[in-house]
């Protein structure tokens, strides 16, 4: 009997002790985080497999609530406020729930985030966002779930949802504009350095904003370099141009044009001799 006992609390030691065993995960975790425009966004979920299945209609049944991948909830955190398919939604973290139909998905973006699987008591006040987008046919094949931030912009991004042969996408905003003007706002009424006149000028020219400011600010971050260089030289160029000064843009592309080829910067050459032959 001592020796069987014996045995029994070896064997269980053995098992305890060496409980090493490893194997891959069926839905692989995946973290990922983009900058669009001046915000942060940061997406966390789990990535389920197809290995053969029907998904849609069948793995995930058309008309109920999904997780929007595996394991615990799948989130997404804004580091501003931002704008979902016209609804203001406030800087913080997310869960996405999604509810797919044939035709369209239902994407939920919800005010709690601690749970694994869907929302048991689900509370339609913690709905910070709504959106009910069309589906698209795959031409081929997403083996993997996945989920990712595709056209970006300076302003907005597509949040992509693809599986087995769809995919669905939601639009959202962020504040690059209102954030831009208030530290050019900011800045420039301290002590602007050279780039900061450069950055505000290009700015204004790239938003379409007064063109003379933005012209007066490049000028004079322009003459505190003592060497600008050929792509700023170009920028000059440009808004010079948009101002309707062209002989003035003409001159500044000309020295551009011959530091681009010091460079050896073939594309800026290329920029520069079409912005040349626009002006004459």
């Amino acid at each position: 009997m001592k020796k069987t006992l014996s045995t029994i609390l070896l064997c269980t030691a053995i098992w305890v002790g060496n409980a090493q065993v490893t194997t891959p995960s069926a839905s692989v975790p995946e973290t990922s985080k983009t900058t669009v425009g001046l915000t942060e966004v940061s997406i966390d979920y789990s990535r389920p497999s197809k290995r053969g299945r029907v998904i849609f209609g069948n793995v995930v049944p058309y008309g109920e609530l999904w997780r929007t991948g595996a394991n615990s909830n799948t989130t997404i955190q804004f580091s501003d406020d931002v704008v979902i398919d016209g609804q203001e939604v406030k800087a913080g973290e997310y869960a996405i729930f999604t509810k797919p139909e044939e035709d369209h998905w239902e994407v939920y973006f919800y005010d709690e985030t601690g749970n694994w699987g869907n929302q048991v008591n689900w509370e339609e006040d913690k709905v910070a966002a709504k959106a009910i987008v069309k589906v698209q046919p795959l031409k081929t094949t997403q083996e993997t779930f996945s989920i990712a931030l595709d056209n970006i912009t300076s302003t907005s991004a597509m949040l992509t949802f693809a599986w087995d042969d769809v995919m669905t996408a939601v639009k959202f905003e962020v504040p690059s504009d209102k954030k831009a003007m208030a530290t050019i706002e900011k800045t420039m009424k301290a002590s602007p350095k050279a780039q900061d006149y450069l950055s505000a000028a290009n700015y204004y020219y790239t938003t379409d904003r007064d063109i003379k400011q933005a012209k007066e600010w490049m000028d004079t971050g322009i003459n505190m370099l003592d060497t600008p260089a050929f792509y700023q030289l170009y920028a000059q160029a440009l808004i010079h141009a948009k101002a309707g000064d062209k002989k003035s843009a003409m001159k500044i592309a000309e020295r551009s044009l011959e530091a681009s080829k010091k460079a050896n910067d073939g594309a800026y050459v290329r920029m520069n001799e079409e912005l040349m032959a626009r002006l004459k």
